[in-house]
């Protein structure tokens, strides 16, 4: 089969591969239909994710079928359409137990990782019956991919640890894929606020038309005091994180209100000033997390009913062929306007 491997640091190939067989009771094997390339993808190809070793197929999201499962796979059988979850969780363990599946002790974030991943033709997927979710009859895969990772991501990890409240404002640094899936999401609180920070104008235009109330361009580095003119120098209840870079984090501890929170999204490959000298009397809280999937069957249902649609994010499509353009474009995204891309395989 084809499959998308990295290398090392700035190094990935298009390559043969076999078809990954069962290995544990609990596994299926999934024909991928429909994958995308993650922001995190690009974390790993920067050597960021020191857990990700050269040679593992990379990619964590996706919609497939079902080829064949282990006899300790109850759930799903051959032919089922599937959703997979970036997430892997055996749903016994104590971590899993408590919600908290990123954590699980023979799972967590393991698919393009630590286990081969997605941007393939096929892929192992352990724990099927807890990492897995059908596919509704009649729903637009293209749409469902982006359940795989980014719109529990933006809205476990941004909105609901940032505590966003109706009337609150809200703050969001980066108008990437993530930013923007917490934005969407965001809108369920009903902020009085939400104020789209990032250096790219067009994918500010884009968070205008998402349901942003306000833009501000990171460049010329004067962000901040540009957020704390529009909050009448008060700041925002909560900051979003949506990078990965110490710029973003040290633009949310500039306008985090007091009482308020910055709540981290991305992933970050090298330290962060924390700025106690200043934030240690301003009642704040600063919330770190890993995606856990808790909320995928309430984000599958919201899409079913049309409250949010994230095929909105998409902005290029390819074959499994040309995956080498995909990751091109996906990378250049301020000159080619890229978002999420679709990779059908």
């Amino acid at each position: 089969m084809k499959a998308l491997v990295y290398q090392g640091p700035d190094k990935k190939a298009l390559e043969e591969r076999p078809v990954p067989k069962i290995k544990d009771p609990g596994d299926a094997i999934v024909r991928i239909v429909k994958t995308t390339i993650c922001g995190t993808d690009l974390h790993i190809l920067k050597g960021d994710v020191s857990t990700c070793a050269p040679g593992r197929i990379l990619g964590h999201e996706g919609v497939g079928i079902i080829e064949s499962s282990g006899p300790g796979v109850t759930t799903f059988h051959q032919g089922d359409h599937v959703l997979i979850s970036c997430i892997s969780a055996c749903g016994k363990c104590a971590y899993c137990r408590r919600g908290m599946y990123s954590h699980c002790t023979t799972g967590g974030w393991i698919l393009g990782n630590q286990i081969d991943g997605t941007q393939a033709e096929y892929v192992r997927i352990p724990h099927a019956d807890t990492s897995l979710y059908p596919v509704p009859e009649g729903a637009d895969e293209e749409a469902l991919v982006m359940l795989s990772d980014i719109l529990p991501t933006g809205f476990e990890c941004g909105v609901l640890n940032g505590k966003v409240e109706p009337g609150s404002t809200v703050a969001i640094v980066g108008a990437g894929p993530i930013g923007l899936a917490a934005l969407l999401t965001a809108q369920f609180y009903s902020p009085a606020e939400i104020i789209m920070i990032d250096f790219d104008d067009n994918r500010l235009q884009v968070a205008k038309r998402f349901g942003a109330t306000a833009t501000v361009s990171a460049a010329g580095g004067k962000s901040a005091e540009a957020v704390m003119k529009m909050t009448g120098g008060r700041g925002v209840d909560t900051a979003i994180e949506a990078v990965g870079v110490p710029a973003s984090f040290l633009t949310c501890e500039d306008i985090v209100a007091p009482g308020g929170t910055i709540a981290n999204i991305g992933v970050h490959g090298v330290k962060v000033d924390l700025h106690l000298e200043r934030l240690w009397a301003q009642n704040i809280t600063i919330t770190t997390r890993l995606v856990d999937t808790v909320t995928t069957p309430m984000l599958l249902k919201t899409v079913q009913s049309r409250k949010i649609d994230p095929k909105l994010l998409i902005t290029h499509r390819f074959k499994l062929d040309r995956i080498l353009d995909a990751y091109d474009t996906f990378g250049r995204a301020a000159s080619t306007r890229a978002l999420k891309v679709i990779i059908e395989a």
